[in-house]
């Protein structure tokens, strides 16, 4: 809670205690002085701190009690007593559906804890901004026309002291992030009072004298932000982790001269393209994306020699690499993962991507489903047809689907290949998509809208962080591997389907 929301919590529930007082005459003066208080800490509290969209009630409530009460100094006694009874009537009302409103708000739009790391290790953050001198600006404007990337780190620290870092410290950006999710700007603003759990700047951790590197990919109009929980996790347990803000496939990026740029990758894709079109634009915006991976690679060796200044240089283990991504960051991982320089990585709720381009990758990879990413790969692998009405539910062409089939066939392949490599495939019951975000736990609106799954979002984020650690640690640590052996009773939701390939 903001500091000048607290003074105005407490305005609003003397302003309801005051309602109840019998005697006029101090009711009348009470009314006036706690409204008048009341309405300062308003003011303060939105040009300090700015509206949430949360306390519209306790807004509303305190410039009502403040007008009817300037009322009753203007008044006649006669009218003061027809005032009063008005006050009390439209004060009622208004708390009832005020709380009403109040509640629903603070249900669709809560101001909830991101899931803190598990790990032995305190956690740093730091936010590095790389310009790409080789490669033209393709999807949009850029300051130098060249290729820029937001790189957010996290690492294992020292303790650290002060506050957290916020969960999203550009703020700016989130009535972009709304309007990707077609809402109104305003939606998202409760973010801004979440914290993370990592100190910006910390010093890094002394016990190791390295740490391996894992790289992060967002999906299609994500962000770096929304992996803060799974990164945070990961550091903890002595691990240095790079989320990349791949820029113009995100929701919205804001640079340090201030320029903030918005999703443009969308403009690719089109219902009227024919299929091979969708994936030739597919495979295009891919190959920016995994060309990203390898680019912020070259910059962390750089951290590493000290020609780029960071806490982070000499401790970072460029032997031991990792990747992972979500979506069509999972795919970015999968494919980024022919550099020789990337040991292993993690495919979550991806479907590949230039599958047609080179040999399969004979490397360990987990792919981690949802339940219905699942049921898709399983449709294709039972050779099950669509029926004409399932075609019409889904808005897809016979020509369309049989052409994706042989795509996934494809993919199924390459995935037999990472298995044979020391990989895994699983899904995890009661998941959708957005389930491997922290956007789900954002809202409930987007378990409403089947976004995401029925299980609790703390649940499902225990689940694929252990799932993660144990596959990083198996390969990047040789430790570990225990969850990798197959079913598990502390983790029922985790299907292992390997065998079925």
């Amino acid at each position: 809670m903001g500091l000048f929301e607290m003074p105005l919590f407490f305005s609003s529930a003397c302003l309801l205690a005051i309602l109840f007082v019998f005697n006029q005459r101090i009711r009348r003066s009470a009314l006036l002085l706690t409204s008048g208080a009341g309405s300062i800490f308003l003011v303060i509290h939105l040009l300090v701190e700015g509206y949430r969209v949360q306390l519209l009630f306790l807004y509303g409530f305190t410039i009502l009690m403040l007008i009817l009460s300037l009322i009753d100094v203007f008044l006649t006694q006669e009218a003061v007593r027809t005032a009063s009874r008005i006050r009390k009537v439209l004060g009622r009302l208004f708390i009832v559906i005020g709380l009403i409103a109040t509640a629903c708000f603070l249900y669709v739009f809560p101001v909830f804890d991101l899931p803190a790391p598990v790990g032995e290790l305190k956690v740093g953050t730091q936010v590095f901004h790389f310009v790409d001198p080789s490669r033209e600006e393709t999807f949009g404007k850029t300051a130098t026309g060249k290729r820029e990337l937001m790189v957010q780190v996290w690492y294992p620290a020292q303790a650290g002291t002060g506050k957290y870092a916020p969960f999203i410290p550009d703020t700016r950006i989130l009535r972009y992030m709304a309007a990707n999710y077609g809402l109104p700007g305003f939606t998202f603003q409760h973010l801004k009072y979440i914290s993370s759990h990592a100190y910006s700047g910390a010093e890094v951790s002394s016990a190791q004298t390295s740490y391996p590197l894992i790289l992060g990919n967002p999906g299609f109009g994500s962000s770096r932000f929304l992996h803060t929980s799974q990164a945070e996790n990961l550091a903890s347990h002595g691990y240095i982790v790079a989320v990349i803000d791949h820029t113009y496939n995100t929701f919205a990026t804001e640079f340090p001269d201030g320029r903030i740029t918005t999703s443009t990758t969308n403009d690719l894709f089109s219902p009227d393209h024919d299929y091979r079109t969708e994936i030739g634009n597919r495979d295009k915006l891919g190959k920016v994306l995994t060309v990203d991976v390898s680019f912020a690679l070259d910059q962390f060796e750089l951290i590493q020699s000290g020609h780029i200044p960071s806490q982070l240089k000499g401790r970072i283990d460029l032997g031991h690499v990792g990747v992972f991504g979500h979506s069509i960051g999972g795919a970015t991982a999968y494919d980024a993962a022919y550099d020789p320089r990337i040991a292993v990585g993690i495919d979550i709720d991806g479907g590949l991507y230039r599958l047609r381009d080179r040999e399969g990758l004979r490397k360990p990879f987990l792919f981690m489903n949802s339940e219905s990413g699942f049921e898709r790969l399983k449709m294709v692998m039972d050779n099950r047809v669509y029926t004409d009405a399932e075609l019409n539910r889904i808005g897809n062409t016979r020509e369309w689907v049989d052409q994706e089939t042989e795509d996934k066939k494809l993919e199924l392949e390459r995935m037999r290949e990472t298995v044979a490599a020391g990989g895994q495939v699983l899904y995890i019951d009661n998941t959708e998509h957005l389930n491997f975000a922290d956007v789900q736990f954002i809202s409930p609106i987007f378990k409403m809208l089947g976004m995401t799954g029925k299980i609790a979002p703390e649940r499902a984020n225990s689940v694929i962080n252990a799932y993660m650690l144990d596959f990083f640690d198996m390969y990047l640590k040789n430790q570990g591997g225990i969850l990798m052996k197959g079913p598990d009773s502390r983790f029922p939701e985790v299907k292992f389907v390997t065998s079925l390939l």
